[in-house]
């Protein structure tokens, strides 16, 4: 099937746009580290099909949590980049205030419950999210993201065999890249494919070519629709890479250069979308020019942004930790 017929200028054009905005943003991240950027930061470059696929079915009201590598999540969900940026820089206007820095951002008004530098600790809460929308009667979902070095949680196997016996609508979108941290997937698993593992908990399970937008898209929209009407859970896996170290600052003795290499040359997601569309006519070289041009222009506001926001003040430190005591008459 050549999913290509199934998507519009319009469409294609807002696909290209939301990975480039990550793939910009991240890139930026990474020159900035060490000088503005406060912090750890762990980058999602390559990876940004599996964020932009899924999210592009979604509205502002289902939820999605995410990892210590959430930028793209974020972002995706349509969080807005100057925020973002500010809070990386510290800055109170950031969406944490600019005390969570690169593992914490999160945006409820745009259903973002937040990344999380606890392996593994998006399971619990998206479960709980779905468990939240059974209870309104809506008719919403929640996505949880995770990596291929999660899966072998506790958490995972707890909140999956919990979603399944409730019919919970959650979708877990496993980004295999991999890579955990330093552990090559093929070294530990037990199974192909770590969609397989679905069958355990008598719920479907697909995996997908990651770095295909399209095909991440498109096995999204069955998923969640599917959750959507009340038939349960499922499990997502997306096979991508991680082109960049586990962190900014990974000398990556572990692996090869010449493998990063060689997927940075073939299966690059978004050099991948782009040959496809212009292949097909779907999209010109002036469309992804005028895409890169927003998206530019988004960057550069967003860091002027960040630049001239103030730092949070030191009588705030301890703002939004405790409950405010409330008072009844």
């Amino acid at each position: 099937m050549n999913t290509s017929q199934q998507i519009n200028a319009a469409e294609a054009a807002a696909l290209y746009r939301s990975m480039r905005r990550i793939r910009r943003f991240e890139q930026t991240v990474k020159e900035l580290s060490g000088t503005e950027i406060l912090g750890p930061a762990h980058l999602y470059i390559g990876e940004e099909a599996v964020a932009v696929g899924v999210c592009a079915n979604l509205t502002a009201k289902d939820y999605v949590t995410s990892t210590h590598r959430g930028h793209g999540h974020t972002l995706a969900k349509g969080a807005a980049m100057n925020r973002s940026f500010a809070e990386l820089f510290g800055r109170a206007t950031g969406y944490c205030k600019g005390k969570g820095g690169s593992m914490h951002l999160a945006d409820f008004s745009v259903g973002m419950l937040g990344a999380n530098g606890v392996v593994g600790g998006g399971f619990n809460i998206a479960t709980g999210a779905a468990l939240a929308i059974r209870q309104r009667h809506a008719n919403d979902v929640a996505v949880c993201f995770f990596g291929d070095g999660a899966s072998s949680r506790g958490t995972f196997h707890e909140a999956v065999n919990l979603a399944a016996s409730w019919k919970l609508p959650v979708i877990y979108v496993c980004e295999n890249n991999q890579w955990a941290s330093t552990t090559r997937f093929d070294d530990i698993k037990n199974v192909d494919y770590l969609s397989q593992r679905a069958q355990g908990y008598g719920i479907p399970g697909i995996t997908v070519d990651g770095n295909d937008v399209l095909s991440v898209r498109n096995a999204a929209s069955h998923l969640i629709e599917r959750a959507r009407s009340g038939k349960g859970p499922s499990i997502l896996e997306c096979r991508t890479y991680r082109i960049d170290g586990h962190f900014i600052t990974d000398p990556q003795a572990y692996r090869s250069q010449d493998e990063v290499r060689e997927y940075k040359l073939h299966n690059d997601p978004i050099d991948r979308f782009t040959e496809r569309m212009r292949l097909d006519g779907i999209l010109t070289d002036a469309d992804f020019a005028r895409e890169d041009a927003a998206v530019e222009q988004e960057l550069s506001a967003a860091l002027e942004f960040a630049r001239n926001s103030p730092y949070p003040q030191p009588s705030e430190a301890l703002d939004d930790v405790y409950v405010q005591e409330e008072h009844h008459e």
